[in-house]
């Protein structure tokens, strides 16, 4: 225990309670990323003509614009998710600006999704490349007839951020198909060890695969998380578990489920409790891989988040996540960090796991959102050593990997993980200042550079806050019970920060 105490004091004093500045832990990419320049401007905008701040013209969110395209979509589309209708043309920058005029400081950016905000300058000049513009419209099928740039693009893109100690890739189109083909890689890197290495397949395994049978289908299985979210394709199915919704009315696979750790907060306060929540995690993850491998059922891989997004922005320790990489050594299943919603910068690092300190690099990570392309970084051994054996139509998308290789350029030059790191501190503390004045409404405020979250009283407040704030101009998004969650673009600043803050307190005052 005397490590995990150790370990759980580094988290307690640079994860929570200085909220965005972390220095420690990382390896090659914490130092490739690390900055040196002047800390960012308050008050000066990164995109210019940039709204100076919301403005809500209509007496309803969604406005009557939006609601009337909303009952037209209805008719051949289901909509019920549609929350308003985007000017695209007029958002720029944080603010997102809906088909009523309304101008909304957007700290929800498209589900995580936008790490430049919108319409960036830098983004849009890229289509003034007659080159860029054709790789938008030959969308080529990359897994058969990539183009001739494509290695290159795929160097100054991707590979110019991965993941310390993983240098193989493969790219997909989105998130889901991303986990759902790196599941696949983790298959076939296990059952090519069952067969100490054999390619060669058995005419029994040939035949027997396209009934669903063994030996062709060997009945493996994955170790998920309870709150954990994958992903809504079948097998990402299997491995989600934040809301029922998602999962009602499918079959699915009887895999292992272990409980992730339930932190209390504040993290000073709750040292040993939250040491026990890791110890019986990970007690619970031993017993379930060795539990499953007895019904004929072995575990290949251990699926986790480095903070559970859809699930309430759930975290754990470092030494959680390093404790969590042994047992996968132990018992033979690889470990998949979905970095889905973390990657890309929100955290202050390009990866959250650099967080963790780890002591080799994951077997693979996936990403998609704010990477602007899906897809995995995976050790050399996951590659299948066939073709056509993680492969679709597109694998990707070439003019997704053209906007993120400017976007790496924009991440440098204009120190946006510095930015990160700042607005994320100027966050913490006012929500820790807000808590403290409002504890009846918030509590457990948490995060990672900007990437933080705070709990409402219970979901009908949680609700009614992101209610009250969008008609004060701020998009906000809510998971699981009664969690809120920021997940602003990279270049949201602390001005941007400092209105977001002001409109919450008087949303609490007001509750």
């Amino acid at each position: 225990m005397r490590v995990l105490s150790r370990n759980l004091v580094w988290h307690l004093k640079n994860h929570v309670l200085r909220g965005a500045v972390l220095a420690g832990g990382g390896g090659g990419g914490s130092v490739r990323w690390q900055q040196t320049a002047p800390r960012v401007a308050t008050g000066r905008s990164l995109v210019p003509n940039e709204p100076e701040g919301p403005k809500v013209v209509t007496s309803s969110i969604p406005g009557p614009v939006s609601q009337q395209k909303l009952q037209e979509l209805a008719q051949f589309q289901e909509s019920r998710a549609v929350q308003l209708f985007v000017d695209y043309e007029r958002s720029l920058g944080n603010y997102l600006v809906d088909v009523d005029g309304n101008t909304l400081l957007d700290i929800f950016t498209q589900i995580s999704s936008l790490p430049l905000g919108y319409s960036h300058p830098d983004l849009l000049n890229l289509l003034n490349d007659p080159m860029n513009i054709k790789a938008f419209i030959n969308r080529p099928a990359l897994g058969s007839f990539p183009g001739t740039d494509w290695p290159e693009r795929l160097q100054n893109s991707l590979l110019q951020v991965a993941p310390t100690g993983l240098q193989h890739l493969c790219t997909m189109a989105c998130g889901s198909c991303s986990n759902e083909n790196a599941y696949k890689a983790i298959y076939i890197w296990y059952r090519t060890k069952e067969r100490g290495g054999e390619i060669n397949f058995t005419q029994e395994e040939l035949e027997s695969c396209m009934i669903n049978q063994a030996p062709g289908c060997p009945s493996y299985s994955l170790l998920s998380f309870t709150g954990a979210f994958h992903g809504r394709t079948m097998g990402c199915l299997a491995t989600t578990h934040s809301k029922a919704i998602h999962k009602m009315d499918i079959p699915s696979m009887d895999w292992p489920i272990a409980q992730f750790p339930q932190y209390k907060y504040p993290l000073e306060e709750h040292v040993r409790e939250n040491q026990e929540e890791d110890r019986k995690s990970l007690e619970e993850v031993e017993d379930l891989i060795h539990k499953y491998k007895s019904m004929g059922k072995p575990v290949a891989g251990i699926v986790v988040e480095p903070i559970q997004s859809e699930g309430g922005d759930n975290h754990a320790s470092p030494e959680f996540f390093q404790k969590l990489q042994q047992i996968g050594k132990r018992t033979g299943a690889a470990l998949l960090i979905d970095e889905v919603q973390t990657g890309g910068g929100p955290t202050g690092k390009i990866w959250c796991h650099e967080h963790f300190d780890l002591p080799e690099a994951p077997d693979i990570v996936t990403f998609s959102k704010k990477m602007m392309t899906g897809g995995y970084f995976c050790k050399e051994e996951f590659r299948p050593p066939q073709g056509y054996r993680i492969y679709n139509t597109w694998m990707g998308d070439p003019s997704k990997v053209i906007m993120l290789e400017e976007v790496i350029r924009v991440i440098n030059r204009d120190h946006l993980l510095e930015n990160v790191m700042e607005t994320g501190e100027v966050l913490m503390k006012g929500l820790r200042e807000l808590q403290q004045q409002f504890p009846q409404h918030i509590s457990a405020v948490r995060g990672r550079g900007t990437f933080i979250a705070f709990n409402g009283s219970e979901s009908a407040k949680r609700d009614k806050i992101i209610g009250k704030l969008k008609m004060l101009g701020i998009i906000q998004g809510g998971c699981g019970e009664s969690t809120l969650r920021l997940r602003p673009a990279l270049i949201f600043q602390p001005h941007h920060a400092h209105i977001f803050l002001e409109r919450l307190e008087t949303v609490l005052s007001e509750i």
